[in-house]
């Protein structure tokens, strides 16, 4: 549970992030953090707000993100977005985080920075 609020600048340097897109999205507050390659169960679980970790660089993330209203998409393992999603991203004004560490290793940085599943 954060105590204070931790904004996505805050993650992007604290976690050596790339913005893909949405630089302008960047003082946006995070409330927890949710990881998974699954789309139905980032549906059936994530919450508003959420900063999210996937692998997953097709254009379904960003309905996801919509859907859910989640802060933003933290791509991992130096993937980056498909070309569609980085439009579709524009279109729906979701930012796009990009880091070069697998998911287990930005989820712990996450994690002790503050940002927590539970809540």
């Amino acid at each position: 549970m954060i105590d204070s609020k931790i904004y996505i600048s805050d993650i992007i340097k604290a976690g050596n992030l790339q913005v893909i897109y949405g630089e302008h999205l960047t003082k946006r507050a995070i409330k927890g953090g949710y990881a998974s390659d699954l789309l139905s169960d980032v549906i059936g679980n994530s919450k508003a707000d959420d900063i999210w970790v996937t692998l997953q660089g097709h254009p379904n993330i960003i309905a996801v993100a919509k859907l859910k209203e989640l802060a933003g998409i933290i791509i991992v393992n130096g993937r980056r977005p498909e070309a569609d999603t980085l439009n579709k991203a524009k279109a729906e004004d979701i930012i796009i985080l990009s880091s070069n560490l697998p998911a287990f290793e930005i989820i712990g940085k996450l994690y002790a920075f503050g940002i927590s599943g539970l809540r």
